[in-house]
This record gives C-alpha cells, structure tokens and sequence, in this order.
C-alpha cells in the first residue's frame, strides 16, 4: 500500500470536507438528539459522513469505514483497510459556538494504525502524521514531547471528575487538580488530543470516549511519544468505547497510579 497516496488523498477530501462545514453555516441546521438531550447531531454531521463515504469508495471499494453516525457498512474487523472517522467532533460547540470542533480520522490496516488527521474546521489547522515518519502540525514537524513535572502540567479534564461519580476516586482527581499549574476543558476529544500531541496540554482523559474519538489522535500520539491508554494502562480494540488518557510520557505513569483511579 502506499501510504504517500492514500495521506495525499485523505488529506484533499480532508480539506474538502471542511469548506463543505464552513459554508453550512449559511442556512440553518437540523439538530437532534441521540442519547441523551447533551448527546448532539445535526444534518451536517450526517452529509459530511456520507461525503466521505462516497469519497472513499470511489477511491477504493475495498476500504471499510467505521464512521460516528454509522452511514456506512457494519464494521466487525479491523482486516484490511478500515477508516474510522468522526465527520464533527464537539458538535455541541459546531452547534452553539461555530468553532472548536474537528474532523477526525485514522486509517488503519489489519489493526494497524497508519495514517491520523485532526482538522480543526474553522482554522484551517491540520495535525497529521503518518507512522513511523513523524507528525506535522500543517507543514510544521511536530517535536517530541520534552518531560515536564506534574505540578507545572496543564491537564485537559472537565467538571464531571471532582464530583462523586460511579468510575473513578473524585477525591483523588481534586487533589491533582490542586497540585497541577491548571485545567481546561475544550469540548471536544480530538481537539484535546490535538493539544496534547502538540505540547499545548500535558494530558487529557475521558471516562467513556469512542474509536472515532481517538482513532486519529492516537496514531499521532504515537510519533511525539505521548502514552494513550485507557484509565487501566492498557491499549484499545477501536471497535469499542472505553475509558482514555493522552499524556506526556513523563506524567503517564504518575497519573494513573497517584490520581486518575478507576473503581475495580
């Protein structure tokens, strides 16, 4: 396969895709609700799904695509060639804000993670990397990640962890949260990877995040040297949700044994 190809080809539809976005703002948008009335789609999310999919087909049949809003075929492997795509991730910001929300997208190959993108939409800002040849932001490489001491790391974490909830020690989590330089919480997954892999946040975790959250980020991570995991220090299937943390490799360990502890 030639991955110089198919990161030239991602990266146009990429593009694409986003000045598809951006001028929906221009007539008004369907919303929805799935789960829950905080659980957000919109027809854009939809269109912008289906768009990649055609895309995608048209480029080769025989690529699979494990997408959020499930437009595509049902997808049980990660044999051969399987993009896992969030078409708009934080559609809750895409919604209320028109900023802070991103595509995100990692193309695996037989369980391999090959190629990620994160594309913040309104910016016109990619992170992107291909395995094993570095990470770039745009055209920019993207460094290693250098050490840094937990009390002056800035963590990606919302609210929901310093209040009793049935995953994780809350107390545990208020006590890093007074050691550490300080917080941020964004609303949208990639977008919070995307600043850890960048060094603008030192971590970020989630209780319960999906493939297409992470999927491009996490082939990312892989190049700057930053640890993804789930809340138990191990490694992900991407057919299924799970708990997540992204962090600088100094603070992974620390984390997850001193603050960031599930209930068994």
């Amino acid at each position: 396969m030639d991955l110089q190809q198919m990161d030239q080809f991602a990266q146009s539809i990429i593009f694409e895709a986003g000045r598809r976005i951006r001028e929906a703002f221009t007539y008004d948008l369907k919303v929805e609700t799935k789960s829950d009335a905080n659980d957000l789609v919109t027809n854009i999310d939809r269109e912008t799904e289906l768009f990649f999919i055609e895309k995608i087909k048209a480029f080769d049949a025989t690529h699979k695509i494990l997408g959020e809003e499930g437009m595509g075929e049902k997808v049980e492997s990660l044999d051969g060639v399987v993009w896992i795509i969030d078409p708009i991730d934080g559609t809750m910001n895409f919604v209320k804000q028109h900023r802070h929300f991103m595509i995100s997208i990692g193309i695996f190959v037989d369980g391999i993670g090959e190629l990620g993108y994160i594309f913040d939409v309104m910016r016109e800002d990619l992170f992107h990397a291909i395995a094993g040849q570095g990470a770039w932001y745009n055209d920019t490489p993207l460094r290693k990640l250098k050490a840094v001491p937990l009390k002056e790391a800035m963590i990606g974490i919302n609210a929901s962890w310093v209040a009793p909830n049935r995953r994780v020690h809350h107390e545990k989590v208020i006590e890093l949260i007074r050691k550490i330089r300080g917080t941020r919480s964004y609303g949208s997954a990639a977008m919070e990877i995307a600043f850890v892999v960048s060094g603008k946040l030192d971590a970020y975790v989630s209780m319960r995040l999906s493939p297409w959250d992470i999927a491009g980020g996490t082939i990312i991570a892989n190049e700057v040297g930053a640890i993804a995991t789930n809340l138990h220090g191990q490694g992900f299937d991407f057919l299924h949700a799970d708990t997540f943390i992204i962090a600088n490799p100094s603070i992974h360990q620390e984390l997850l044994e001193n603050y960031i502890i599930p209930y068994e």
